[in-house]
């Protein structure tokens, strides 16, 4: 066999097996980019890296509102766990991404008030309201930071209020009791 047949057979074997693989690759790769059917976590490392994948996952995420439910459970977590501080801190990062969100600005007006930041919860729980309007259950937190306050009238004023809305909420018969209980002795 000539040199030069050599080198042509073995071009064409080389250029059909990458011709195979960058078939395959291709199919496979245009999948991932175009995420049909496909969740972002599920991508397989090499695909990460390819150049329409670079964008980080982070800004999806926060578009749809999910950094502020990340923000929303740690502080949900850091009250739980009486870290007053810091559940302000994660409360008020989830407000700022999304000003919607009513649990988190109810989280961050109850931080504040276990803060003693009575001014600054009075904010949120104005911001609150305008998002809930005459809610129980946020009617029930007002009325216990102004029991906090040792403000009792406007406790009991927002206490009764949110007893009316839901007189089955446990909370409200709970801190109407607190009230009474201060109150008397």
């Amino acid at each position: 066999m000539k040199p030069y047949m050599k080198n042509t057979i073995a071009a064409i074997i080389v250029s059909s097996l990458l011709a195979g693989c960058s078939t395959s690759a291709t199919s496979t790769h245009s999948n991932a980019v175009d995420h049909a059917g496909i969740k972002q976590g599920s991508l397989h490392t090499q695909e990460r890296g390819t150049r329409n994948l670079r964008r980080p996952k982070s800004d999806h995420v926060s578009l749809k509102g999910d950094k502020s439910k990340s923000f929303l459970a740690a502080g949900q977590e850091h009250f739980a766990n009486q870290n007053f501080g810091l559940a302000e801190k994660n409360f008020r990062q989830a407000v700022e991404v999304r000003s919607d969100n009513a649990s988190a600005w109810l989280g961050l007006a109850a931080s504040l008030d276990q803060l003693g930041r009575f001014e600054f919860s009075d904010r949120a729980y104005k911001q609150l309201v305008q998002l809930k309007q005459n809610n129980a259950r946020v009617l029930n937190n007002m009325g216990y930071s102004h029991l906090l306050r040792g403000d009792y009238q406007q406790a009991r004023r927002l206490l009764n209020r949110a007893q009316q809305i839901d007189p089955q909420l446990e909370e409200i018969q709970g801190n109407i009791h607190l009230l009474e209980k201060t109150t008397q002795g």
